[in-house]
């Protein structure tokens, strides 16, 4: 290789490392917040049922009638509608009733013998709801998910300039796959950092991508893209922006489907202005429970949107969920929507999303979350220690770059792409780079500060 093309190498790979820092030192807070919360969430269906055990075997008699459970639900919370009634998960367990007025959501919990009210709790206070809004908007509402949107594309430009800068040259393994852990000091630190994300990337990136459309602007965009091309006139099996928007939805009767880990959306219509027959659900339970849906099964009443009862699987696993419409009058099943009967970006979604939350081919795609999660956080961990350790006192410590040194055609290619593909980015990448050139130009300090004077480096 001639002494230009090395030059030319090594200017590449100190603009990479570069934006790899920048990313790093705006991602590495949000990282390990989005890992710790979606680990937590990966459990939801061993956690939820642990929270909620009081409710598991609550009697050995007979159940009355769905009618005379709800209307204990709705007494309980008054002026409530019916939003859905949830089939009790065994003979013996409490009866979930979701009731609701406006935007505002109860679950109360019903013994499904004596309708005796055991519980009410707000369905945005469970402990799984809380864990879902601070990992998808930190519960800071719409700023939050953009904050969120814009930290998950810095974190796949971080981890794909992470790959090119491990991406092994000379065919060595130590230090590329396999880490020296013997080695000490920051040999020791360089190789847990690459290593692990050598190794976690890969599914670090499918769960920052399958994230996505529950984001405000990516999300909206891919929403607008399904609308205008999709055959399907059925309403998108996600939502996107913050729970306020969802809740004024709900109210305004928006037609909405349930959100990324909040599985309620089809029952937040209200009722039609003369009020359902709520005792029409009595002959429609046997049904539903005949057709042995994967829980948990949501029935919910007409509404203006919906004017009629329907029953739908809730489980976590979408490709195994169905829809289903009903009779009220017989009873019967008058439609039937499974997962294939979806259009094709609902369904790439609905698999990107079931093993997002670790429950398409539970209980190994949670341990392969929880793994991924657990990587994320050392990386943060190691590239803290490094960046402290090669910190040079009063700097920020970025990797020095020669002013001057333009950036190869492919690589702006690249960067422009990625821009394009994740529009947060490629606005906030223009405006780092405009702040950056105009902190030089108008504070030549800054140069000191920022590192971009110093002696040429090859590869760390």
């Amino acid at each position: 290789m001639t002494h230009a093309a090395t030059s030319s190498s090594r200017a590449t790979y100190r603009l990479i490392w570069r934006w790899h820092f920048y990313a790093g030192l705006f991602c590495l807070p949000f990282i390990v917040w989005l890992a710790t919360t979606g680990m937590i969430y990966l459990f939801k269906p061993q956690i939820e049922p642990f929270l909620e055990r009081q409710y598991a075997h609550v009697t050995d008699g007979p159940a009355r009638p769905a009618s005379a459970q709800i209307a204990a639900a709705l007494a309980a919370v008054p002026g409530t509608v019916l939003n859905a009634y949830e089939l009790p998960s065994s003979p013996t367990a409490a009866t979930r009733v979701l009731v609701g007025k406006g935007a505002h959501v109860t679950r109360v919990f019903v013994d499904p013998s004596s309708a005796k009210v055991l519980g009410v709790v707000g369905e945005d206070d469970r402990f799984m709801r809380v864990i879902f809004y601070l990992h998808g908007e930190l519960l800071l509402g719409t700023k939050g998910s953009m904050l969120v949107e814009l930290a998950a594309s810095w974190t796949i430009l971080m981890l794909l300039s992470g790959l090119y800068l491990w991406w092994p040259r000379g065919g060595r393994v130590m230090g590329t796959l396999v880490p020296r852990l013997n080695a000490g000091g920051r040999v020791f630190w360089r190789d847990l950092h690459a290593v692990t994300g050598c190794w976690i990337s890969l599914m670090a990136l499918f769960l920052l991508v399958s994230g996505l459309p529950w984001s405000k602007s990516w999300g909206g965009l891919l929403q607008t893209v399904r609308q205008t091309y999709a055959a399907s006139a059925a309403a998108p099996d996600w939502t996107i922006g913050s729970a306020a928007e969802r809740a004024t939805n709900r109210a305004a009767n928006t037609p909405i489907a349930d959100e990324h880990a909040m599985h309620h959306g089809m029952a937040m219509d209200m009722p039609m202005g003369g009020g359902p027959d709520y005792g029409a659900i009595d002959r429609l339970v046997p049904t539903v429970a005949a057709l042995a849906l994967p829980p948990p099964v949501l029935i919910a009443p007409p509404s203006e949107l919906k004017p009629t009862w329907t029953a739908r699987s809730d489980t976590q696993n979408r490709p195994q969920r169905v829809d289903v419409a009903l009779d009220a009058a017989t009873g019967t099943v008058t439609r039937r929507t499974a997962f294939a009967d979806r259009p094709l970006l609902d369904r790439l979604i609905g698999y990107g999303v079931a093993i997002h939350e670790g429950q398409l081919f539970a209980p190994l795609n949670q341990v392969l979350g929880v793994v991924t999660a657990l990587g994320l956080l050392t990386l943060s961990t190691s590239a803290v220690v490094l960046w402290w350790r090669r910190r040079p006192a009063g700097t920020l410590g970025a990797p020095p770059a020669h002013a001057g040194v333009r950036y190869p055609l492919l690589i702006v290619a690249l960067l422009v792409v990625l821009g394009l593909l994740l529009p947060l980015l490629g606005v906030t990448m223009v405006l780092v780079l405009t702040i950056e050139r105009w902190l030089l130009r108008r504070f030549p300090s800054t140069r000191h500060l920022l590192g971009l004077s110093g002696p040429s480096v090859g590869r760390r």
